[in-house]
């Protein structure tokens, strides 16, 4: 029998994915999904009366093998892709759309939930049950259950449609990252690089058998040649064709794959009665309205515009005065902000390094997460992983039991998307009194270790792992009853508090003095570079602040706005969305929204916000942190129990309000990123 389909027999079963080949998946997944079809009629064929029991928890822990698979399957598309993998998920992805359709708008199905909906205030369910019973519920009444058939139909179209077209985004943007190469034969070209970027780059070229030093639009490429790089045209041609990605009209152009995903996704929101897609998805949010979220993110536009004016200028008269630079250009922002914060803090990137080899950080990030939280990692070499750069962890608690796996995967290769997420193979839950626990992945694109240097972190890096673990602590922590309630399962403006409010760590002296110590010789990092790292927290926060607005922006035009089939041009429609936030010249060639990952690839369409809102949130409760001491556990424990173990059990302001004891403040947020005075 098909490997996929078994349970594995691994320790901890775990994914056995040298074992895993790539001809196993698509029948894998027919097979599952017709598991899940006998799982589904057994629930609709019950002639019992409808209850919880029977109905509600039977179809929660319905499908745990497909969902297993896919979990394995797409993670790899991210993670580890190829033509083949990518073929598959072609195929693949509106067979599952299809087959998620078949459940949502069974009749017999929605009937048996209507009727335990109907009697929920007398059944004496417990808090979960509610949630899990409301969440059900919603999950077909808002994607089609009520429609008449014909209706259903076109959901089904749309649905098939909108699969594909996702993935064909993601494909495009990953095949123009891999496909452009800057090769510099003359070393008088990297001028302004460290030695460990140029060896980092020489590196790649040698890999690829080509003389001299090979630049990509892959982070660790990318970002020190556009922070560092004296030659200015070198910078122009490099951050032209990282703004170009998918946007030169031809095969891998996105322009009409955004069209039509938007286009699609406003006739669907049409079709189950809503105004546009994003208010179908904010009725799920904390924010619940569009109104609301472009009410807030215009009332951060209003507080942070004004002081990113100004630091704009400042850094126009510094380019200026520095190197006559008559207009500042997008491509000269990093570099100019890196030389500016040199000048005003005495604090350069490249000094940093040395205090963050990555094996370090690691341990940093988990020895804070056990005074914290009493969690201990032991790295083991028994568990199967997909490649050989992965990392795997057992993580138990203060009581040696087993809290969960970890896999990390720290450095950029061709088959990998760029950016940094967190995943997970298997969800957390409770049934038959045994509490199943996660299998938690972190994936980053970090620098790699060269011949003479191991793996050195730039302070964003550091900020960036923080980040992303902050968001596996949730999954790992999660303590619920149901599988779809468990973990990251929650409100999408709510899933960036846990990994957001751990980044606050990365600039507290006490944290630092854990991990921040030199590669070579095993110094701490010296207390006036830590202020130093402080006093420069807030750098340019007025420009930071109003970039993340305009992606937010840019995020509710193509959602919230004007009927998306009303528009022609990608281009002059993102152009109108950057109106009130521009401040650098347009860049002919270059177009965001065709490798806008986030809102058309990934989970974030109307939800580009919760960056924003999450920050709130996150200044607030590390507030209170503050206010006990960064390692009370009084305070941790509080944020455990009530935020990092409840999943999507209850509203999220509700767990927020029983760990705070209050609302959050906005004014928390607005003091830390100096954007008003304490």
């Amino acid at each position: 029998m098909n490997i996929l389909n078994k349970p594995f027999d691994t320790q901890f079963h775990t994914a056995p994915f040298s074992k895993i080949k790539n001809e196993h998946f698509f029948p894998a997944f027919k097979r599952a999904i017709e598991k899940v079809r006998k799982e589904i009629n057994a629930i609709t064929n019950n002639s019992e009366k409808p209850t919880f029991k029977n109905t509600i928890e039977a179809l929660d822990f319905s499908g745990k093998e497909l969902d297993r698979i896919s979990s394995i399957f797409f993670n790899l598309n991210s993670a580890e892709t190829n033509e083949e993998i990518q073929k598959i998920a072609q195929e693949v992805s509106p067979l599952l759309s299809e087959f998620s359709n078949d459940i949502t708008l069974n009749k017999i199905l929605f009937k048996r939930i209507k009727s335990v909906y109907e009697e929920r205030n007398t059944l004496n369910l417990t808090t979960e049950q509610k949630t899990l019973l409301d969440k059900k519920y919603k999950s077909f009444s808002r994607n089609g259950a009520n429609l008449q058939e014909d209706k259903k139909q076109q959901l089904r179209t749309i649905d098939k449609e909108l699969s594909k077209l996702k993935l064909k985004f993601g494909e495009n943007v990953l095949a123009e990252t891999n496909k452009f190469e800057m090769l510099i034969t003359n070393e008088a070209d990297l001028s302004g690089l460290p030695d460990g970027a140029k060896e980092a780059a020489q590196q790649l070229a040698e890999s690829k058998n080509k003389e001299g030093w090979l630049i990509t639009l892959d982070y660790p490429s990318y970002i020190p040649f556009m922070t560092y790089a004296d030659n200015r045209e070198l910078r122009k041609k490099l951050a032209i064709a990282s703004g170009a990605k998918a946007f030169k009209n031809d095969a891998l152009d996105n322009q009409d794959n955004v069209l039509q995903i938007a286009k699609l996704r406003y006739q669907r929101a049409k079709l189950l009665g809503y105004k546009t897609h994003a208010h179908f998805v904010l009725e799920e949010r904390m924010a619940k309205t569009p109104e609301k979220v472009e009410a807030f993110l215009n009332e951060l536009l209003e507080k942070a515009k004004p002081a990113a004016l100004k630091e704009y200028k400042e850094l126009e008269s510094f380019a200026k005065e520095l190197d006559n630079i008559d207009q500042l250009q997008k491509w000269d922002a990093s570099y100019y902000a890196e030389k500016l914060k040199q000048k005003l803090f005495n604090l350069d990137d490249e000094k940093l390094k040395p205090y963050f080899k990555l094996e370090n950080v690691i341990d940093g990030v988990f020895n804070i997460s056990e005074k914290l939280y009493g969690l201990h990692f032991e790295e083991i070499s028994t568990i199967d992983k997909y490649h050989e750069d992965v990392f795997t962890y057992k993580v138990t608690n203060d009581k040696g039991e087993l809290v969960s796996i970890f896999y990390a995967d720290f450095f950029p290769r061709p088959g990998k998307r760029n950016g940094a997420w967190m995943t997970s193979y298997k969800p957390q839950y409770i049934k038959n009194g045994k509490n199943s626990r996660p299998h938690i992945s972190i994936v980053c694109n970090f620098t790699k270790p060269t011949k003479s240097k191991p793996s050195l972190l730039t302070f964003n890096e550091v900020t960036t792992l923080f980040h992303e673990f902050g968001h596996a602590l949730h999954g790992m922590l999660a303590n619920t009853t149901y599988p779809s309630i468990s973990g990251t399962s929650v409100f999408w403006d709510f899933v960036e508090l846990p990994s957001q409010v751990l980044e606050n760590w990365c600039y507290e002296k006490e944290a630092l003095e854990l991990f921040a110590t030199h590669f070579e010789t095993g110094d701490l990092i010296p207390m006036e570079l830590i202020e130093k790292i402080k006093a420069s927290s807030t750098f340019h926060e007025g420009m930071q602040t109003l970039r993340q607005i305009s992606f937010g922006l840019l995020d509710m035009n193509w959602h919230a706005g004007e009927s998306p089939e009303t528009i022609k041009n990608v281009k002059k429609h993102e152009e109108k969305a950057f109106e009130n936030t521009k401040l650098y010249p347009d860049v002919a060639e270059n177009c965001m929204s065709t490798s806008f990952s986030h809102i058309f690839q990934g989970g974030y369409s109307a939800g580009y916000y919760s960056y924003k809102w999450a920050e709130v949130l996150d200044a607030d409760a590390f507030e209170y942190f503050k206010e006990e001491g960064i390692f009370s556990k009084e305070v941790a424990t509080k944020f455990k129990n009530n935020v990092l173990s409840q999943g999507g059990t209850e509203d999220p302001m509700t767990l927020y309000k029983r760990f705070r004891g209050q609302e959050p403040k906005p004014e928390a947020l607005l003091k830390r990123a100096g954007l008003i005075k304490n």
